[in-house]
């Protein structure tokens, strides 16, 4: 029950992150990385405002975690994020040895946890994360449908390229 309780709570301020995101007209997608329940990391989309492909909230997450902590290592860390990780995020999470993740929204399209591809299962890689998923499901989903819902009404009305 209390891990039910934090998860949730630092899924919502993955989703003001989020938010954020889409403040700024990002994808709205928020991260956190969390240890022993305190934040160490965090970060937002920002492809489209700093013009980097690799600019995921779950990589500035984790990057910020690293520096803030001193190494690479986040052996004792949780990232918490609104969406499903893409295959690239999914890499940087193996590689710096998050603990465990947790998502809200799963990613049909893109998601390397559960939908799409399978990249963090056991025994696949030298570390495997433990997984939870769906927290918050429902209002990560509903921040990444009304943007894109808005984003195509632009588009419609020819405000957006």
């Amino acid at each position: 029950m209390m891990e039910q309780a934090a998860d949730e709570r630092f899924m919502r301020r993955a989703l003001e992150l989020a938010e954020e995101a889409a403040r700024w007209g990002e994808v709205p997608v928020g991260a956190v990385v969390v240890e022993n329940g305190r934040i160490v990391g965090e970060g937002f989309n920002r492809r489209e405002t700093w013009r980097d492909g690799t600019a995921h909230a779950e990589m500035l997450a984790i990057e910020e975690a690293s520096r803030r902590l001193g190494g690479w290592r986040l052996t004792n860390c949780v990232l918490y994020v609104t969406l499903e990780p893409c295959p690239m995020c999914a890499g940087a999470i193996v590689l710096s040895r998050v603990q465990r993740v947790v998502y809200g929204a799963t990613d049909a399209k893109g998601g390397a946890v559960a939908s799409k591809v399978r990249l963090l299962e056991p025994g696949l890689w030298n570390h495997a994360p433990q997984i939870t998923s769906g927290i918050l499901a429902d209002d990560c989903a509903k921040l990444l449908t009304d943007f894109f819902r808005k984003r195509r009404l632009k588009r419609r009305d020819g405000e957006v390229s």
